[in-house]
Parts: structure tokens; C-alpha cells; sequence
């Protein structure tokens, strides 16, 4: 038995289904992109200044963790036993 007939290509299902012209693409788009809720300056300085600090922030905890750990790495492998 055979289950050739179960799988289909993708256009089969698809033929009631029209493309969309570039043309109504490209209206569709400027139409969602009125849509669209735009940040104002005050908001933009905020955000970014927001994203700014908590990068700085995780670039600290970051190098001091890769600090800690390569000291420990040294420590560990440096071979000095006595």
C-alpha cells in the first residue's frame, strides 16, 4: 500500500488562492504602514537611553565574569603545586 496519494505538493490546496500584484503588495504596505503608531523624539531619547544603560550594564556583568572565570582558569591550570 502506498501513501503517495496523502502527500501533496503546496499548490495543490492553493487553487482558489490569486496572487498578489508587486503593485497591491506595495499599497498594502504603505496602507499598514499609515497604520502604524510612531514614537515621538521624547519617547526615542527615552528608549534609547534605556537600551544604552542596560547594555552597559550587562557589558560589566559580563567582563567581570569573564574576569572571574579566567582567573579561576589560570588559578586551576597554572600548575604551581607545592
Amino acid at each position: 500500500m502506498s501513501d503517495g496519494s496523502a502527500v501533496h505538493s503546496s499548490r495543490d490546496g492553493d487553487k482558489g488562492v490569486k496572487r498578489t500584484s508587486p503593485v497591491t503588495f506595495l499599497r498594502q504596505v504603505v496602507a499598514e504602514l499609515r497604520k502604524v503608531v510612531w514614537p515621538t523624539q521624547e519617547q526615542l531619547v527615552t528608549y534609547f537611553i534605556v537600551v544604552m544603560f542596560f547594555v552597559i550594564v550587562m557589558m560589566g556583568i559580563i567582563s567581570l565574569l569573564d574576569l572571574g572565570f579566567g582567573k579561576l582558569a589560570y588559578a586551576v591550570f597554572s600548575g604551581s603545586s607545592a
